[in-house]
């Protein structure tokens, strides 16, 4: 059973910085695209980064380039999204989602992830 498990959320005030994480369980985690993803209130989700599964090639959304950061570390089956600089438009819920066989043409595409986490709050305050 592949199980997602994020954590790291909270209440932060603009220009501060969260850590996410999420751990995957019951799935090869070194064959694994990883991807982050978010949903605000009223709108839909959107893809934030993710990591690739062959070369752990790093792709992130126009709108958070060179404010967050996509990592992994695989002895610990864990993928980060380090968020700096935050703005109250980054207000949302943040999932991790994971698939095997993700096209690169398809990385910011939530249909072709396979399996999804419980999601969790960042809140930037402004």
């Amino acid at each position: 059973q592949v199980q997602l498990v994020e954590s790291g959320g909270g209440l932060v005030q603009a220009g501060g910085s969260l850590r996410l994480s999420c751990t995957i369980s019951g799935r090869d985690f070194s064959r694994s695209t990883v991807g982050w993803f978010r949903q605000a209130p009223g709108k839909e989700r959107e893809f934030v980064a993710a990591i690739f599964r062959y070369g752990d090639n790093t792709y992130a959304a126009d709108s958070v380039k060179g404010r967050f950061t996509i990592t992994k570390n695989n002895n610990k089956n864990t993928v980060y999204l380090e968020m700096t600089n935050l703005k109250a438009e980054d207000t949302a819920v943040y999932y991790c989602a994971t698939g095997l066989r993700i096209i690169l043409s398809a990385l910011s595409t939530t249909s072709a992830y396979d399996y999804w986490g419980q999601g969790t709050q960042v809140t930037v305050s402004s």
